[in-house]
């Protein structure tokens, strides 16, 4: 049974960490280190995917830990080049735990295929004709996507949206399975327009998805214990309260709102790449949703539950796939499922869903508290200090120096490291200027 605590798995090296994290998926590390050691692909590969290939580019795939979703314990793929992201959104986890972890749910995998229409001069005739021939569009969706209704999936249902000015807009709502479905939808768009503009008597214009993919929302909600949420000097209340506020912010200004869900997709994103999925897609569908009302919105909400605790709320459209599209040429995607452990699209998506929790309420933490800077500052100095030059063990002494010291910066890593060798590399890496 696939544990979610591993106490002090950061602390590992790289082949320890490997190590447990082979053992706990029940799998080789050699298996493990073929999907995702060079990155999942290859040149040669990467070249049949996209044009103009000249190599490929590598990001970091770790494991986020401690999440329990609905009662069971899930490891997290998560690819992210940005410093503490995983460990914030672990440490999150970790805190939720205590209050029974997240629950979740997803709604069905309803992708909606559009059909736009122009010139339409009697708005409420194209509606009924539409309408009266439901049965025999539906037929003919199913009939381009045969693959898909063999897998019980298929077309559900047929709306319409008046934009005005003779505009009509077909929706032809879509049940991809476990697929993200981008393809199929297209496919059933294009294969219905000719017929849904005759019987709208008017002209057929774009035939492509929405990214907007409201029909397959995820829903996640978790309660802290205030007792968990006591941090640097501040009281459990104190922060509990400070984070509402933090909440109630972002839902009365835009500008606030967009860095807050910023910080949810710190957490979703990386889940998505990791998987293979279509991070812009899922970017965009979150955007727009929190839109939805007419004014921006922050996707997850925070709030004193009855009992004292701190509850947050998220929902947001998550087309997520495990089959198709990336997957049949990519390793890593294909491993990143394997550590997640899902069984469907949908539980993919909650389990995407409840790591954007964790990272917005890891966010909202250290601002209402001591501020970003100090915990992300800490990792980042890693990265300063491999810019500087260090290598092997030199990395963590540099970053702790340079972190302790408050001064976070390539020539502050350089002093460090001469002061250790007794001498810089000399060699500054690729896109950092050398000193003059």
């Amino acid at each position: 049974m696939v544990t979610s605590r591993i106490p002090g798995f950061y602390k590992l090296t790289l082949e320890e960490r490997r190590r447990i994290a082979a053992e706990a998926l029940g799998v080789e590390v050699e298996e493990l280190e073929h999907a995702i050691g060079d990155g999942g692909m290859d040149a040669a590969r990467a070249d049949k995917c996209i044009e103009n290939v000249v190599g490929t580019y590598a990001m970091p795939f770790a494991i986020g830990l401690n999440v329990q979703m609905n009662g069971r314990d899930y490891l997290v793929p998560m690819v992210v080049e940005e410093p503490s992201v995983v460990a914030a959104a672990s440490n999150a986890a970790k805190i939720i735990r205590h209050g029974g972890g997240f629950e979740a749910e997803a709604d069905a995998p309803l992708m909606i295929a559009q059909i736009q229409l122009d010139g339409v001069t009697d708005a409420e005739a194209a509606r009924a004709a539409i309408e009266a021939a439901t049965p025999e569009l539906l037929a003919l969706a199913d009939d381009s996507i045969p693959g898909l209704v063999a897998r019980g999936g298929g077309a559900r249902a047929i709306e319409l949206r008046d934009l005005g000015d003779g505009w009509l807009v077909a929706h032809v709502l879509v049940d991809c399975r476990d697929a993200m479905g981008a393809n199929l939808v297209n496919t059933v768009a294009e294969s219905l327009s000719d017929r849904v503009a005759e019987l709208a008597g008017g002209r057929a214009g774009l035939r492509i998805l929405s990214n907007l993919s409201d029909r397959r929302n995820t829903r996640v909600r978790c309660s802290i214990p205030v007792s968990q949420l006591a941090f640097g000097g501040y009281t459990g209340e104190e922060v509990r309260d400070r984070i509402v506020k933090a909440s109630e912010f972002a839902e009365r200004d835009p500008y606030r709102a967009a860095t807050h869900n910023k910080g949810t997709m710190n957490g979703i994103d990386p889940v998505v790449i990791a998987t293979g999925n279509d991070w812009r897609a899922i970017e965009a569908g979150a955007h727009a949703y929190a839109a939805r009302n007419g004014r921006y919105e922050p996707l997850c909400t925070w709030r004193r539950g009855d009992d004292g605790a701190l509850v947050g709320f998220m929902e947001v459209p998550l087309a997520l796939g495990t089959v198709g599209g990336t997957l049949r040429v990519h390793e890593g995607a294909r491993f990143g499922l394997q550590v997640a452990g899902v069984d469907s699209a949908q539980e993919l998506a909650m389990l995407a869903a409840c790591a954007g929790v964790a990272s917005n309420l890891a966010a909202l933490r250290a601002l209402a508290t001591d501020g970003i800077q100090r915990g992300h500052m800490a990792l980042h100095a890693r990265s300063v200090a491999i810019a500087a030059g260090a290598r092997g063990d030199h990395v963590e002494q540099v970053a702790r120096a340079i972190h302790e010291s408050g001064a976070v910066t390539v020539e502050a890593a350089r002093e460090v490291l001469r002061a250790l060798t007794g001498r810089s590399d000399g060699t500054p890496p690729l896109g950092v200027p050398a000193e003059t």
